[in-house]
């Protein structure tokens, strides 16, 4: 059953007990967060429901997997997407989540507007390539950003196959070709809460994430 009213907002984490608390706290009113916990092993799912959370275990690794095992368990008609490492803050999804609401878009990525050392170098020049790539398929997407909202019977159509790091890539490419609206919105980015991202905190992680996404461009 659907709940009218609520949008749910899926956290996949991976070991991020120590941002857990304020990530929830910074969701508003009528933002309901799941957590997907994707086999932390430091009492992140404990703690994401001591404070309030519904925690949804997801077994098989890969962000792409924890971001799906969350579409499925959500229930509302909007749903979002967020990072749980404290780089992003909860109050500004209205601002995601409405063009989408109101009719006026159908998936609305957050552009990331980083403050100083926020965002590696290394991590910028990567995101940027892959807008880069996309924008052939997509228009002018500046940001394939980890803060996004659409319509969850419609991702659930698309048909997302991806279940690593390719998946923010693959949703806006197979949404591309479906025809959707697809808008961007200005959000903040800060430095995370504490520990390394998996993704942009060491060269490595995004070259990893570049060739996930490079799969999902194919």
């Amino acid at each position: 059953m659907e709940s009218r009213g609520i949008i749910d907002v899926v956290l996949p984490v991976l070991d991020e007990a120590q941002a857990i608390p304020g990530v929830l706290a910074s969701l508003p009113g009528g933002y309901r967060p799941i957590v997907v916990d994707n086999g932390s092993a430091d009492g992140s799912a404990a703690i994401a429901r001591d404070h309030g959370a519904t925690v949804v275990g997801e077994p098989t690794p890969g962000f792409g997997s924890a971001c799906f095992a969350g579409l499925t368990a959500a229930r509302s008609e909007v749903v979002c997407f967020m990072d749980c490492d404290g780089s992003l803050d909860g109050g500004e999804l209205p601002r995601v989540a409405e063009p989408v609401t109101a009719g006026a878009a159908d998936l609305v990525l957050g552009s990331r507007q980083a403050e100083p050392g926020a965002w590696p170098l290394h991590a910028r020049v990567a995101n940027r390539a892959l807008g880069l790539m996309v924008r052939r398929r997509a228009g002018p997407i500046t940001d394939i950003g980890p803060m996004r909202a659409a319509r969850r019977e419609a991702l659930l159509e698309l048909g997302l196959v991806d279940r690593r790091f390719g998946w923010p890539l693959e949703m806006v490419v197979r949404a591309a070709d479906a025809g959707w609206r697809i808008e961007e919105v200005p959000v903040s980015y800060r430095q995370r809460d504490g520990g390394r991202s998996k993704v942009t905190g060491t060269v490595r992680g995004t070259l990893r994430t570049i060739a996930d996404m490079s799969r999902a461009m194919r």
